[in-house]
């Protein structure tokens, strides 16, 4: 059975199912080993201004190793933030046949990169794109940067349209670039029953929502990259009677996003996991006005929930998950007026919203979690 070591910070809800699935296939033999240390399982998130412990089993059903972080301020939110000075030492007690690792920004992942070049075949997944590099020297600076640091890896494992296009333009050679989606366990927000939706009902009516209102959703951080002052404004400019905008969060932004007092705003705090497949159905049209986005992997989250959307183009996600005109419109970003017009565009037709939000579920699920763990699988055991 080959043995695959996957390098990534810390348990995160979107890719221990992964880690699961695979394992319980039993065709791969994989081990995790956590780069950010065994405090990650519980810590505190800036970005939602609290401490967070995700509500799903993130440390079950397969093998995984903590490994001891030295950095003096340990976190995934810089370079020096994962140092793990017995990182090759305790991959090699593996024996791994592969290497997959996430993300090559912090000192240990760029180590492990460098040191298994040419030893053992190493497999990179991100989800970066190009589509806010903008130009000059800068960029060109990084671009050189980016193209040595891809000359360790021998492949690449894509999310989408547009992280393709990014490892291309930064030295990868097409057969270099392989492709396993970005997904959810969309079992997770299946509603057989209709239980989540109900609970969704009750939710808004507690909230004040109009029982009749179309409802704008956002959920996530409040934190300025979110741009969510910028989505206010454009709810307050578009004014459109029986709509609702619902924000579901917490974050450095929160008083400021709450001072402005626009009517037929509502706010709740973060919603831990188990309840997302709820919070999703209390919206019927998801939006992102994200200055910067990789992906936004509560598009497809959302997108289950049979929410049409509204995005800009410069969402990872946007180009392989909205369909213009067929699950939701895009927005200019950063435009105000652009994205208040759309507002009004997507809810003028009631019957087209609603084939909007059916058009949805249908094209998510061509990003299926299966066809996730279905291309991992083939690619490392091959």
């Amino acid at each position: 059975m080959i043995r695959v070591a996957i390098v990534v910070t810390h348990p995160i809800q979107y890719y221990v199912p992964v880690f699961q699935a695979l394992a319980l296939r039993g065709k791969i033999h994989v081990k995790v080993f956590y780069t950010w240390g065994e405090e990650s399982v519980r810590k505190f998130d800036p970005g939602f201004g609290r401490v967070i412990e995700w509500d799903l089993p993130l440390l079950e059903g397969y093998e995984y190793e903590f490994l001891r972080n030295s950095s003096p301020e340990p976190g995934s939110h810089h370079f020096k933030g994962i140092d793990n000075p017995e990182i090759i030492e305790r991959i090699d007690a593996f024996a791994p046949d592969k290497i997959l690792v996430f993300g090559w920004s912090y000192r240990s992942h760029l180590k492990v990169l460098r040191h298994y070049k040419g030893k053992v075949p190493v497999y990179f997944r991100g989800d970066s794109h190009q589509l806010n590099a903008g130009s000059g020297l800068k960029a060109l600076l990084r671009r050189l940067y980016l193209t040595w640091v891809y000359r360790h890896i021998d492949y690449a494992i894509s999310v989408g349209t547009n992280n393709r296009a990014y490892y291309l333009h930064n030295g990868l050679k097409p057969s270099q670039v392989l492709f396993a989606p970005h997904a959810v366990d969309e079992q997770r927000f299946e509603d057989p029953e209709g239980t989540y939706k109900m609970q969704a009902d009750v939710l808004r009516k507690e909230l004040g929502i109009p029982q009749d209102d179309i409802v704008i959703l956002y959920a996530g951080k409040f934190e300025p990259v979110k741009n969510l002052g910028f989505l206010l404004d454009a709810f307050a400019l578009a004014g459109v009677p029986g709509l609702s905008l619902l924000l579901v969060g917490n974050g450095e932004e929160e008083q400021m996003l709450k001072a402005k007092h626009i009517p037929k705003v509502f706010f709740m705090d973060f919603q831990n996991q188990q309840m997302m497949p709820v919070i999703y159905r209390m919206g019927d049209i998801f939006v992102l006005a994200s200055k910067s986005e990789t992906w936004g992997l509560a598009v497809n989250e959302a997108m289950n929930c049979g929410c049409a959307l509204l995005l800009h183009e410069r969402i990872g996600a946007a180009k392989d998950l909205l369909q213009e005109g067929h699950n939701g419109f895009y927005f200019r970003q950063g435009d105000v007026n652009d994205l208040a017009e759309q507002m009004k565009r997507i809810v003028s037709i009631p019957e087209r919203l609603e084939f909007m939000k059916e058009n949805s579920k249908a094209l998510v699920a061509r990003w299926s979690y299966q066809s996730l763990v279905q291309g991992l699988e083939d690619i490392l055991s091959s």
